[in-house]
Parts: C-alpha cells; structure tokens; sequence
C-alpha cells in the first residue's frame, strides 16, 4: 500500500494555480501506484490567508475547486486525496482536512479560521478541533488533524460511538496520526520539532506524518523537512529542506522497526541561505517580478544581500547600483565594484555628489552647512529616489538591505536605505550577516565577497570618518541585548542582571522602543531566526510613555 507525501509550494490566494499543482502531482503518484495522496494544510489556498479569509467568495471558489475539480480525479477505484482546504460549513469558516474519495469530499478534521466578526483568530489559530474522527485509511486506522506545530496536538476524546471514556485520551484503535501542517521555519525549529513528534509517537504508540507545506510566502519561510515515524516514535523519513518533494512509503513500514533512521540534521548557516534564498526567490516570482535591484555600498549588508539575489534570481536578474557620496572612500565604491564583478552581475556607477551638493544649497539659505543629521540622512534619501526611480522604470523589485541590529534600534533612514520591496537580511543580527557571509565564500570557494568588506570597520559613510561605533554599542555587545529584549521577552534590569552594562542595556532598550514608528513603515522582513513576529510583525504602540519618559 503505497502512500505518497507531497511537500507542495502553492501560492497563497491562487487557487486556479494551486489546484492545477495539486492535480499533477496526484497523477504523476498515481501513476507510480500510490494508493493514497496527501497534501499539507491550506495547500488549495497557501498559507497565511490573513485578510483574505473575511471574503466568504474566496472560501467558496476554494471549495469550489475541490468539489469540482480535484474530487472527480478520485473516482472509481482511482487513488484517495487528502489535503487542506478552508470550508464553509455549519454557520463558519474553518481551517479543513478533506478526504477526497470515489469523486466525493467530505471534511475529516476542521477548526476556526476566522471567528464571527472577530479578526485575530486569522492570525492566531486556534490548536483546538471543532470536528473529528478516525478514518479507515488503506486498512489503517487513522486520526487526522491540522496542526501549524506538532506539539500544538491534543488528541481526540476517548469516546466511540454509544460508549463514554474519559475526555482528552487518545482513542485505543488508532494506530496512526496524520498531521497536515504549515510550519514556517526559523533556525533551530527543526530539532525541537522532531523532539516533539518523537516524544509523541512514543507516548501514544502510534505512527505519526507531520506534512510540512514548503515555500516562501511573504515573511513566512516553509521549510518542508516532513516526518515520519514507526508507532515505536523511530523517524522513518524526513523530507527535503527548502525544496518541492514527494516522499513515499508502504504502510506496513509504518508498524515495523526501523532499519535504519536518518541521521540528525545539522542546522547551521547553511540552512538559513537556503531558507533565505528561498524566501527571495518565492517572494519575488510569487509577486510577479523576475528581476531585483539594490544598492552596492561597498559594506558587508549589501554584499550578503547581492550574492543571495544572484544565487536565487540567476545574476542575469541582479543590478547593483553604486551611488558614492563626497563622504564615500575609494575603497567602497572598489569592494563594491569588485562584489559585482565576482557575482556577475550588471553594475552602475552613478556619483550623487552634484545632487548633494544641489540640494544643500537648496536646503541652506544662508550659506554654508551644517553637517547634521538631516544632511546626513539627505544622501541616503538621495539614493533612495534613484533606486525607487529605476525599479518602476525597469520594472525590478527593490531590495533593502538592511539588518535586523539595524532595524532594532533604527540605526536606518526612512525613505532612504529603508525604501524597498523586501527586506532580506531583516531578520538577521549584524554578527549573523558576517557569518553568512563567510559562508557564502565557502560555498564559492573563493572570495566571492572581498576580503576588505568583510574585515573594515562597518559604516553608513554619511559623514567624514563615519563609524558605526560611534552611534551604537560594538555589535558584539549590542546583538546580544537585542536577542535578550527582544525575543526572550527580558526587561532592562532582568537584561542589567546577566551581566550587561546598565548605560548600555537602557540605551539599546530606549532606541529599540523609540524606533516603532519606523519599523511601522519598513520592507517585510523575510523571517528566519525569530521564535515570534520578527520586527515588523511587533505589535507594540508607537504613542506611549516609556522608560525614557517616566
């Protein structure tokens, strides 16, 4: 009994696509025998709807596509299709698991998608079933459930038809769970996710399939990386990382002990290009565009960020454009030139030294200048009009570039550096981008990125002499406050208790609160070590008191 996993790459909203995608798979399995075909969750619809699921037309031409067009290619004694789908069913709209059999549908799992007038269930899914059931599968009993992470899991009640058990224990005629899932990814996700399903397996001596949907969908990056496991809780299978696959076995494996377990996956900062190669590739083709522009400044972020598009987009698809101010050294504009060389990629040159100068004069009527902050930022909104100007002219999604230490504390200029369609190193702290980058130089074995660029000083290079020091903390002290405040949710004197100078720890603490507003209006971020929203997915006011003020 053949069964085969697909780890799918739908569109989010393309329904029309998705279920055209669906339907060569599921012939290309047929074709090779198996007997039952299975999809992640929302596979019909991609994965995160947001907003869209309010449109009740939308859920309807979802159904629609299931009833109509996927359910006939199950009739007669053809293959069983299992996939995730929303449904409007018994006054609501839910998150489906549907079983597709002989020509028909019917749901086996569901749970809210979006509550009655309410909006935050769209972003927050509840882990609790509104509806289900075993189902005899190939001969096997089984449980199926919609579930974004493993351990978010609650088993059925005890309770067969006619008969009352305890509530909450997992049903004794069950011999397999089916997890249909969207699980975006982050570094170190994978091990605690097989922790969990392991865990599981074992506790209620059951096979499990956790089907993971792969793909980048805005900031959200699916991984894939599916699993399965023998009801002895020993991992079967694991699915590719990053990429489209179909993963077949027989049901009998599933009830026999393993011959040999695949061996633990190592995530390192391997695993995050690929998953930000992804990200970008996705985002840009699933948005419409094919080609992608930045600006080259001779620094580490732009560098990192340039090798990514090249190796995603092809580097026929990559312009950098090099905009050198009176404050630039000749060694950017030479690392730059040089990156662009090594990538092959298409490069301008183009100096914003008269327009600097031309809006100085504008801008100070009295004569003179002052070498301020706003004439520092000027030149990055400078760069910013002209990169803004070629992406509409010749049709280029605009990249920012960006990272996460930046982004933070809002050491970054609107309308300026921050102008773009897609933040790529968004969510990446500046220490992680020198170790991609030295990554990316093992990949290529040799260096790709120049060596210049990976050991000078950082620098926005607005001002003569300009370091990054001289605004913020070393990022070695900086990166690590960041993580503590923002992801483990620590305040500045849990922060001033590890260790941390006081100064330092309310400095970084003040321009992280004090930079909301910016973040507010920044590129998304494409998402790959933050456990919660990364920063602009931060749900924090802009107008309030703080610690600065009290």
């Amino acid at each position: 009994m053949k069964i085969a996993l697909v780890q799918a790459n739908p569109t989010v909203g393309a329904i029309s696509r998705n279920s055209s995608l669906i339907s060569r798979y599921y012939r290309s399995c047929q074709e090779q025998g198996a007997r039952l075909v299975v999809f992640p969750e929302l596979a019909v619809t991609g994965f995160p709807l947001q907003d869209l699921v309010l449109y009740r037309s939308f859920a309807a031409e979802a159904m629609e596509a299931v009833t109509k067009k996927l359910a006939p290619l199950t009739a007669g004694e053809n293959p069983a299709l299992l996939l995730g789908a929303p449904w409007l069913g018994g006054g609501g709209l839910y998150n489906a698991a549907l079983l597709l059999e002989k020509g028909s549908a019917r749901v086996v799992c569901a749970k809210p998608l979006a509550a009655e007038g309410g909006r935050a269930p769209i972003d927050e899914r509840p882990a609790s079933l509104m509806e289900g059931k075993s189902e005899a599968l190939l001969g096997i009993r089984a449980e199926i459930a919609v579930v974004e992470e493993i351990q978010d899991y609650k088993p059925f009640s005890d309770v067969s038809e006619g008969s009352a058990a305890e509530a909450g224990g997992p049903r004794g005629d069950i011999q397999l769970l089916i997890a249909l899932s969207a699980s975006p990814y982050y570094l170190g996700k994978q091990a605690l996710r097989e922790k969990a399903a392991a865990a599981l397996s074992r506790k209620l001596s059951r096979a499990l399939i956790f089907l993971n949907q792969v793909g980048g969908n805005d900031e959200l990056i699916f991984d894939g990386t599916s699993l399965v496991y023998n009801n002895r809780g020993e991992l079967l299978r694991r699915g590719a990382s990053f990429r489209e696959e179909v993963i077949w076995l027989r049901g009998e494996e599933l009830f026999r002990p393993a011959q040999e377990m695949p061996p633990p996956l190592e995530e390192n900062w391997a695993t995050v290009y690929r998953a930000l190669r992804l990200g970008l590739k996705d985002y840009l083709h699933k948005s419409g565009f094919k080609k992608a522009l930045l600006g080259l400044s001779g620094g580490i972020d732009s560098a990192v960020t340039a090798a990514l598009a090249a190796d995603a987009l092809g580097p026929e698809n990559v312009l950098g454009v090099i905009m050198p101010s009176p404050y630039t050294p000749d060694h950017a504009v030479k690392d730059a030139l040089e990156l662009a060389r090594n990538l092959g990629i298409e490069q301008r040159l183009l100096p914003i030294d008269g327009l600097f100068h031309s809006f100085l004069q504008l801008l100070n009527p009295e004569g003179g200048c002052r070498g301020d902050l706003a004439e520092e930022n000027l030149q990055a909104r400078i760069r910013g009009n002209i990169l803004m100007f070629i992406a509409n002219r010749e049709r280029y999604m605009l990249l920012t570039t960006g990272n996460k230490s930046e982004l933070a504390v809002g050491y970054c200029t609107m309308y300026g550096d921050m102008a773009g369609g897609l933040g790529v190193l968004a969510d990446l702290p500046k220490l992680a981008v020198y170790s991609l980058a030295e990554h990316i130089n093992r990949r290529h074995g040799k260096e790709v990125i120049p060596r210049n660029t990976m050991v000078k000083p950082p620098s926005a290079e607005l001002r003569p002499d300009q370091k990054d020091e001289d605004s913020l903390p070393p990022y070695r002290v900086l990166d690590p406050i960041l993580e503590l405040y923002l992801e483990e949710r620590l305040s500045p004197g849990e922060i001033i208790a590890r260790g941390y100078p006081e100064e330092t720890v309310k400095k970084v603490c003040r321009l992280v609160d004090r930079a909301e507003y910016k973040r507010r209006q920044a590129a998304p971020g494409l998402r790959v070590t933050s456990r919660t929203a990364p920063l602009a997915g931060r749900r924090m006011p802009i107008a309030r008191g703080g610690r600065d003020q009290d």
